[in-house]
């Protein structure tokens, strides 16, 4: 039977082990969601949660695993201290941090391909010859937030994201860094994306359709459209996760759960938002490519 010296020679070899993992987690690669809230002290929920409200963005393995590096490992630290040392809020957090989405470095061969919106907002108002004032008032925008979202400083929500596609005569599909060809076949890690302000994620799950636009929406807990928008054509959601409240002309409304389908005319104002504690994962399919 071991003596008690070598017991506690072990326990501080295992300690000195976990703070040397701790200290250089670059040394191990990249981390997973169990591992990282580990080293931090806090739930997977919690790692998950800081996602959702656009706090950090982690690599994805083969479109399945959420991977952490060392860099975005000390965001995270950071992001910790200011919620339980400073008591800080999200939007206080995320002005802290000096960005709304903190995107982790790519995994090669993982990973979805997010969009840069701002600058092509700023190519297409600019191709147009509009003025950042002009441009900002036909979008029902302040020209100071219009001007922040083209410098990368902030993102739109889904609303301002559609009526500044129509204010610039085009869809909210020409955001997408989208291949010049079509695409039959579209791997999950493949996929493009669009985050909004709110932590809205928007993934498309077609490429070169001539009349569907096929995406699969993730929405946080109290998050979602940010405003009523409309526009031509029809619309069909189907739930998979969570819930989804959703308001046509204001005036009718219903609340959608896992299983449901729902489809509706595009030109009623129409405005959605998640009620519930745990995200809501839907796909979302508009015809014809109006939205």
């Amino acid at each position: 039977m071991p003596s008690k010296s070598n017991l506690n020679e072990a326990a501080t070899n295992k300690k000195g082990r976990a703070a040397k993992y701790q200290q250089h987690p670059s040394r191990v690669g990249y981390l997973t969601v169990g591992q990282t809230a580990r080293i931090l002290r806090i739930s997977a929920s919690t790692l998950r949660l800081w996602e959702n409200v656009g706090l950090v963005s982690p690599a994805r393995s083969s479109g399945k695993y959420r991977l952490y590096d060392a860099d975005l490992l000390d965001v995270l630290k950071r992001i910790k201290y200011l919620r339980d040392v400073k008591k800080l809020s999200v939007p206080g957090i995320k002005q802290m941090l000096g960005k709304v989405v903190i995107e982790a470095k790519p995994v090669q061969g993982a990973g979805v391909q997010q969009a840069e919106v701002g600058p092509k907002l700023r190519r297409m108002r600019q191709r147009l010859d509009l003025g950042i004032v002009e441009a900002a008032n036909k979008a029902r925008i302040s020209p100071g937030f219009l001007s922040a979202i083209e410098l990368g400083k902030a993102n739109p929500s889904v609303a301002t994201l559609q009526r500044l596609a129509a204010t610039y005569n085009t869809t909210v599909l020409e955001f997408f860094e989208l291949p010049h060809h079509a695409r039959r076949l579209i791997p999950p890690h493949e996929r493009r994306t669009l985050t909004t302000e709110s932590g809205v994620c928007i993934e498309l799950l077609s490429i070169g359709t001539k009349m569907l636009e096929c995406m699969i929406f993730r929405v946080p807990p109290r998050a979602g459209s940010d405003g009523a928008y409309s526009h031509a054509g029809e619309e069909f959601i189907y739930m998979l996760e969570g819930e989804l409240e959703i308001w046509l002309d204001e005036l009718e409304g219903h609340t959608l759960k896992p299983g449901d389908s729902f489809w509706f005319e595009s030109n009623l104002g129409h405005r959605w938002f998640n009620p519930s504690d745990e995200e809501a994962v839907l796909i979302w399919v508009n015809t014809p490519i109006t939205f």
